[in-house]
């Protein structure tokens, strides 16, 4: 059983929605923040990331989330933001080249974190943690959401149709990175219930971005509770915004890699050396190769396109990790041949999502190889979460990222 609950969303008002909302605040760096709030008072970037209004040596300083605090009641003052009348869920459609996702905002139980009702695949970075609890904690706002997902529930998915059916959207606008945003609030005490007890026949919830984010709230909710240990269990703070998705709607991007030498091999040995854990053939068009299915890879070596194939026995097909390709280019080519034994800390090596094209991997490549990979599947996240495995790092790229700014939720008043 899952729980996803109503909130009263700090929001901006209809006329203030394109202008207050921005990109989540961990996708640039101080730089890009200040370009892309520079001129807009009302940016959401002055809250999740008010570093612009300190400086970029503040960013993880005291002054710096005490800002943000500043920021955001400033912003309730002037009207850019509002505090919604009652606990609605909101419905939260996106639209990407043609493609259609659409969530469910509300909040999740984080003692269903604890429990691991809500299951994770990634590990967590204490330090990132650390910058959202403290961000949390100040502003006593969770101010971005986490991205979840789940397994079709027919009984959601029908009282969302039903709804946008018959009620105009409150926010309805393109981005300048032409992803189209459109926001629903539900306030209907029925279909709330309807919602309500459609979520607690979902049998879990999995994480499928913000990581840090769920682990932050879950820390500050700790805090909360030694402070208040007379808590019911019913206060804000036991709770984590989320926007909640059903898989099918959600799409994958391919996480590509970048090694920027052969680790002391020329074109011919770093050849010989691959081809017992993968026939080589060549691109026939020349042009970027985007994997047609699993275990198949495109390779950029020496201003050329190659399809590389993971042969039989290189890899465990029935293992959840060791499966991936990821997983697979790992511990076949990586590691024996590259030299990248960590991924995680090397140097050598460089992620690319595929939101930027092939044509990043040519650009970046230089005297080293680059490798596109088939995306990952929904289906694969959830057997690894199921499992209690851990996805190896930089396996996921989801798009679009959720908007900043449209809404937001308070964990103490």
């Amino acid at each position: 059983m899952s729980t996803i609950r109503p909130f009263a969303a700090l929001r901006p008002p209809k006329a203030y929605a394109e202008q207050v909302s921005c990109l989540p605040y961990d996708v640039m760096n101080h730089e890009e923040a200040c370009a892309m709030a520079a001129g807009n008072a009302s940016s959401y970037l002055h809250i999740c990331r008010a570093d612009i209004d300190t400086s970029e040596a503040a960013i993880h300083e005291p002054e710096t989330y005490a800002k943000s605090r500043e920021n955001l009641e400033n912003f309730l003052k002037q009207g850019f933001l509002m505090r919604e009348e009652k606990a609605c869920y909101y419905i939260y459609r996106q639209i990407m080249w043609g493609r259609v996702q659409t969530g469910i905002v509300g909040c999740a139980s984080v003692d269903e974190y604890a429990d691991g009702t809500i299951k994770k695949h990634e590990l967590t970075r204490k330090e990132k943690e650390l910058d959202r609890i403290n961000h949390f904690d100040t502003c006593s706002v969770q101010t971005e959401p986490v991205f979840l997902a789940y397994r079709k529930h027919e009984g959601i998915s029908a009282a969302i149709r039903e709804w946008i059916k018959f009620h105009k959207p409150e926010y309805d606008f393109t981005s300048d990175d032409g992803v189209t945003h459109i926001l629903w609030p539900v306030d209907d005490d029925a279909v709330i219930e309807t919602i309500r007890k459609g979520f607690e026949e979902v049998p879990a919830l999995y994480i499928a971005d913000g990581h840090h984010r769920t682990a932050s709230s879950a820390a500050v909710s700790a805090k909360r509770r030694a402070e208040h240990p007379d808590y019911t269990g019913d206060e804000e703070f036991n709770y984590l915004m989320a926007v909640t998705f059903c898989d099918e709607d959600l799409f994958i991007m391919d996480y590509n890699r970048v090694v920027g030498d052969l680790n002391g091999h020329t074109h011919a040995s770093f050849m010989a050396a691959i081809a017992d854990k993968f026939t080589v053939t060549p691109a026939k068009t020349g042009a970027p190769h985007h994997p047609r299915a699993k275990h198949e890879y495109g390779m950029y070596l020496g201003g050329a396109w190659y399809i590389l194939t993971a042969k039989e026995g290189s890899f465990n097909a029935a293992h959840p990790i060791e499966s991936l390709d990821c997983a697979i280019l790992q511990s076949n080519l990586l590691a024996p041949v590259l030299g990248i034994d960590d991924p995680r800390t090397s140097p050598r090596i460089d992620f690319v999502g595929g939101i930027r094209g092939l044509e990043e991997l040519e650009r970046r490549t230089g005297e080293g190889v680059a490798f596109a990979l088939y995306p990952v599947t929904m289906a694969d996240l959830f057997n690894v979460a199921d499992s209690g495995e851990i996805m190896p790092p930089k396996s996921t790229w989801f798009e679009p990222k959720l908007r900043s700014g449209l809404f937001a939720h308070e964990i103490e008043r």
